[in-house]
């Protein structure tokens, strides 16, 4: 079992944790980490590109001319793609690209980027963050003070305050326990829980 210090926000030990073996002790499989960071970013696509076709275009109902006699090339429509102002040939259309993965795996997969996350030894416990106000300068200077750069903290409740005071500080997000996903764990190259986020999402995980 894992034991780690916990800090407040002047970056002084107030204590420890014990993590559960369970969620910040398994083994890292990258094959499973990557298939989940692709259904993420899968689902997070729009799918609403789209052209019009020959049957969806505008015109093109009248035959230009008849069929023999003419001395030109059949025609059927001057919608056709091969016609200036006609419709597109096989092109893009809107479509899901999203795809299932089974909560289990998703489960599996954020308790191995968990995994890594404190393998790497760049996971910190802070017994909480109190800000006064909405003040970027406050967040700011708590992150300057840990060292990191590329912070993804986690709280166990959405806190308005201090994801307010920490949007304009580039390559730092706040999440609560509801809304973590595996791919921001990964992207990020520390990772901050309170300490009763880490209960939550023990709790969540077993």
């Amino acid at each position: 079992m894992a034991v780690v210090d916990i800090f407040n926000q002047q970056r002084q030990v107030v204590g420890t944790l014990d993590l559960d073996p369970h969620v910040f002790e398994t083994e890292v499989r990258p094959e499973i980490l990557h298939l989940v960071v692709r259904q993420h970013l899968a689902a997070k696509r729009s799918g609403t590109v789209g052209v019009k076709t020959r049957s969806t275009i505008r015109g093109g109902g009248r035959k230009p001319w008849r069929q023999k006699g003419t001395g030109r090339a059949r025609a059927g429509s001057n919608r056709s793609p091969i016609w200036r102002h006609g419709a597109v040939a096989h092109g893009p259309v809107a479509r899901d690209y999203s795809f299932k993965v089974n909560k289990k795996v998703q489960k599996l997969a954020m308790r191995m980027a968990l995994s890594s996350r404190l393998a790497e030894k760049h996971l910190t416990v802070v017994d909480g963050i109190h800000l006064d106000e909405i003040k970027t300068k406050a967040v700011a200077e708590i992150v300057q003070r840990f060292e990191m750069r590329k912070a993804l903290i986690v709280v166990a409740e959405v806190d308005n305050k201090l994801e307010l005071s920490a949007r304009n500080i580039p390559g730092v997000t706040v999440q609560s326990v509801d809304g973590i996903n595996v791919y921001d764990v990964l992207r990020h190259a520390h990772l901050v829980m309170l300490s009763s986020a880490v209960d939550r999402l023990q709790e969540r995980l077993k």
